[in-house]
């Protein structure tokens, strides 16, 4: 079984998903060239996107190593990226069996009315494996492992019932879309706590400042583009240490600026493609659903959220957030973590923040905010049991991405720097029982809870029919 799942997460999302759906299509009513048509779009999204963020990580990693080198920082937690720590996910015990164990948790909570959403996007099932990996090498218990991953999977898939009224009224074209993501899905209980903190203080509750008012404000300065060539500019001028400097290297300053307003451009046009490709598979899923299914009203279909990571607030704030993101990383006391690799992972901090900020720029920015400055915190306290998970499957596997420079310890902003993953993982690792105790009882209450909501909906549809 482990074999198998490994040669499959082997072909990478790009050729795994086209597959997945076209079969998936075919399965649920849609013609064979119909099918493959939507598959090969996300498997194209999936490349496009890849591209575009690998342009992200190797325009700015070379520049912020010599910002590195110039000012002396000395942090030891090394950033691998998301790459990483999904292959440290799958290639784990917990990883080979996290895809059947997680499809059975999510049908046996749909027959128990426990939740609304039936998850397709199997390529970010990675997210579960991880934090049971992590937590598997911490406790050198596979049955903890696979208790973190299912607990983890469970809480996700009621914030993605949570979210997605809020989720489909934000963005256009989502309806019966949620997102059962961990990482996007931990950061939504904080982005209704700060927008609600926010509108508490007199007058910014009027602050209406989205993308589109930035563009009528500041004109062609306030498109993501634009914004994109300026820190780029600002982050090239940053690796000279002299005004002399700067004037040899404008042809490198200014193509940096340029890749990066390239990246701030492409990724929208690349999420269409998503967007086009996985709309026909979930109204179909759904479709089918509601023929085959008594009481399947209201169910709705988990997708990736790269979906709608094209969209201009998360463009504009995640940009800003990057420079922001590296000071803090030199100026918060303790922290050990420096995120390079990690930095195309900012976009996916937003999908589900932005429903409940309304895509208000400063309020998003301020959630970003909160939320980097718990996030190298967490990506360090956790280090040394990332490290040890990435020792062990480098040494089973040889896999390059994993390995880890001497003298440095590893982490990743993607996944490690999750509120979800880090509370699941101190529950297991330093409370022990009391901890496997606490999670279960708030899990299982959460669950009660989303029952009786599922119900409750169900029968409101039902007296309007």
């Amino acid at each position: 079984m482990e074999a198998v799942f490994k040669y499959i997460i082997g072909l990478g999302a790009a050729v795994m998903m086209p597959i997945i759906f076209t079969i998936l299509g075919v399965c649920i009513g849609i013609k064979f060239g119909n099918a493959l048509k939507s598959g090969l779009k996300v498997g194209v999204g999936f490349v496009g996107l890849s591209i575009v963020t690998a342009l992200l990580t190797s325009s700015l990693g070379p520049a912020l190593d010599s910002v590195v080198g110039i000012y002396d920082l000395q942090l030891h937690v090394f950033d691998m990226g998301w790459p990483a720590a999904a292959a440290v996910a799958y290639n784990t015990a917990v990883g080979a069996f996290i895809i059947p164990v997680c499809l059975g948790v999510n049908i046996l909570m749909l027959l128990t009315k426990t939740t609304r959403t039936v998850n397709i996007d199997l390529w970010n099932y990675w997210h579960f494996a991880f934090i049971g990996a992590v937590v598997y090498f911490a406790s050198d218990s596979i049955a903890w492992g696979f208790f973190a991953a299912v607990i983890c999977y469970i809480i996700t898939l009621v914030l993605a019932d949570i979210t997605a009224k809020k989720f489909q009224g934000f963005y256009d074209g989502m309806e019966g879309i949620s997102i059962p993501q961990p990482f996007c899905a931990g950061f939504a209980p904080f982005a209704w706590a700060i927008n609600w903190v926010l509108d508490k203080i007199p007058g910014f509750d009027k602050l209406e400042i989205d993308a589109e008012g930035m563009k009528k404000k500041f004109g062609v300065l306030g498109e993501p583009l634009f914004l994109g060539v300026i820190v780029g500019i600002v982050i090239g001028c940053l690796t000279c240490r002299t005004g002399a400097e700067i004037m040899d290297k404008i042809p490198y300053i200014l193509g940096l600026g340029i890749k990066m307003g390239a990246v701030m451009e492409l990724i929208p046009r690349i999420t269409v493609l998503f967007i086009e490709g996985l709309k026909p598979i979930s109204d179909s899923t759904r479709s089918l659903i509601a023929r085959k299914f008594k009481g399947a009203e209201g169910l709705t279909i988990g997708m990736s959220p790269a979906l709608v990571i094209g969209h201009p607030t998360t463009l504009v704030v995640s940009l800003l957030l990057i420079p922001v993101t590296l000071l803090l990383a030199v100026a918060l006391p303790g922290n050990q973590f420096l995120p390079l690799a990690s930095l195309a992972g900012m976009f996916y901090v937003f999908p589900l923040v932005l429903p409940y900020t309304k895509g208000n720029v400063l309020k998003s920015f301020i959630v970003g905010l909160v939320m980097m400055v718990l996030s190298l915190y967490m990506v360090t306290t956790l280090a040394s049991w990332f490290t040890l998970a990435a020792q062990d499957v480098y040494v089973n596997t040889g896999d390059a991405a994993v390995a880890i420079p001497e003298g440095f310890a590893g982490g990743s902003l993607d996944f490690a720097g999750s509120p979800l993953a880090w509370v699941i993982f101190q529950c297991c690792q330093n409370l022990k029982y009391v901890g496997v105790a606490l999670l279960t009882l708030f899990t299982m209450g959460l669950v009660v809870w989303n029952r009786v909501s599922i119900i409750r909906d169900q029968r409101k549809i039902a007296e309007n029919k």
